[in-house]
C-alpha cells in the first residue's frame, strides 16, 4: 500500500490560500531567521519566497512575517506572534482532519495501485476500429 496522506489547503475566496507551501516557508523562516535561506532549503528562489511572505502579509490584519534590512550586522526575518499562531493552528487543522478521515484514507490506500500503472497505460497501444475486424 502506497504512504496516504491528507493535505489540507485553507481557501479564503478569491482572496487567497494558505496550503502545505506557505506553512513549510513560515517555520523554514521560524528555523533560519531569513527568507533568503528558507527559500534555498525549499529549493525556491529568493524572489518567490518573498512574494509569498508579502502575500500573506497583506491577506492578514496583522502582518505574519517581520524583516530588518540587510547591512553590516545582516538582516533578517522572524514570525510574528500571528505568524507563529497561524502555523500552530494549521498544523491543528491538519491533524484534527487526518484523524477525523484516518479509517478513509486506510481504505483509499489500500484500494490505490502501487506502481508504474500510468506508465502501463499510456504504453497499451489504442485499438482501432479497423484491427477489430
Amino acid at each position: 500500500m502506497s504512504e496516504v496522506r491528507l493535505t489540507v489547503r485553507i481557501d479564503f475566496g478569491s482572496a487567497g490560500a494558505i496550503g502545505p507551501g506557505k506553512i513549510r516557508l513560515l517555520e523554514a523562516i521560524h528555523k533560519t531567521g531569513s527568507i533568503s535561506q528558507a527559500g534555498r532549503s525549499l529549493r525556491m528562489s529568493y524572489r518567490r519566497a518573498w512574494l509569498l511572505v508579502d502575500d500573506l502579509n497583506r491577506c492578514f490584519h496583522e502582518p505574519v512575517v517581520t524583516t530588518q534590512p540587510g547591512g553590516t550586522r545582516g538582516g533578517g526575518a522572524a514570525l510574528t506572534r500571528f505568524g507563529r499562531q497561524l502555523v500552530k493552528k494549521y498544523r491543528s487543522i491538519e491533524t484534527q482532519a487526518a484523524a477525523a478521515g484516518k479509517k478513509q484514507l486506510h481504505d483509499l490506500g489500500v484500494a490505490w495501485r502501487d506502481g508504474n500503472h500510468r506508465t502501463q497505460r499510456r504504453l497499451k497501444k489504442p485499438v482501432h476500429a479497423a484491427a477489430r475486424r
